[in-house]
């Protein structure tokens, strides 16, 4: 019973990660295509999100927009238009969507929206997004315009900056600069937290308080050898050398040479 459970548990969280939902899925799209699906899939940071703006009407009204999702609580409206009475008008359905991707930016399209009573010729309300990338924290929605002096095409426009879909910009950093950033961090950290150490702890004074500066003194005097025995030449290092010092001792007083011998008697 026990390996039954074993065996079953993987395969129940396989299937369920395979069955996973998009919550742009709620989103349908007017003409199916892979593409399509794709730009909706990736506007999924913008889900489970209401964004409110106030339009530049005489008595404005203020205008709801979700992602995939009821917009003021109003059944398949992706974005609504609120007056000061609470009343909501439905500018645009999720469930007539197109979506355009650029480079940086993507173009959401609700269609199916309430009629106009008058003008557009009384044609469905229609609202267009216009997602851009920005680089602020914090997402801004706002209303451009409402293009309704004509007789058909007529549309709100609306625009949504935001950095969720801002493309993912490459390191610029070559692996030597990375590795040397890594190298001189440890290297700051080491000396800063050995000096600490030294002065706080052990009580070092003056030099003492480099870290371990008995090992590094011997590298450097190693090293130092190193350098002296490689770079200066003597000539063949196996001969000794072929000069001779001058005695330190004092030199002995040497006997006087008398030379009376040498003068005519």
């Amino acid at each position: 019973m026990l390996l039954s459970v074993r065996i079953i548990t993987p395969l129940f969280v396989l299937l369920a990660g395979v069955q996973a939902k998009y919550n742009t899925d709620n989103c349908k799209l007017i003409s199916a295509s892979e593409s399509g699906n794709k730009t909706l899939h990736f506007l999924e940071p913008l889900t489970n999100k209401s964004f409110t703006a106030t339009g530049q009407e005489k008595e404005p009204y203020e205008y709801i927009f979700q992602m995939c999702g009821d917009a003021g609580g109003e059944k398949n409206a992706g974005l609504v238009q609120k007056d000061k009475d609470g009343k909501l008008v439905r500018i645009g359905s999720y469930t007539r969507t197109r979506a355009t991707k650029g480079s940086d930016w993507v173009l959401l399209v609700y269609e199916g929206g309430e009629k106009y009573d008058t003008h557009c010729s009384q044609e469905p309300r229609k609202a267009m997004i216009m997602i851009s990338c920005s680089t602020s924290a914090e997402d801004k929605f706002s209303v451009i315009l409402e293009d309704n002096q004509k007789q058909d095409d007529c549309y709100y426009l609306f625009e949504l900056d935001t950095n969720a879909i801002c493309p993912v910009i490459p390191s610029k950093l070559s692996a030597g600069s990375i590795f040397l950033i890594v190298v001189f961090s440890c290297l700051a950290v080491y000396l800063t937290g050995g000096f600490l150490y030294q002065r706080l702890v052990v009580g070092a004074k003056g030099v003492e308080q480099f870290p371990n500066y008995g090992f590094w003194s011997q590298i450097g005097n190693l090293s130092a050898d190193g350098c002296d025995f490689v770079c200066r030449s003597r000539g063949n290092r196996e001969e000794p050398p072929t000069y001779r010092g001058v005695a330190t001792e004092p030199l002995g007083e040497e006997p006087e040479e008398r030379d009376d011998h040498l003068l005519p008697m």
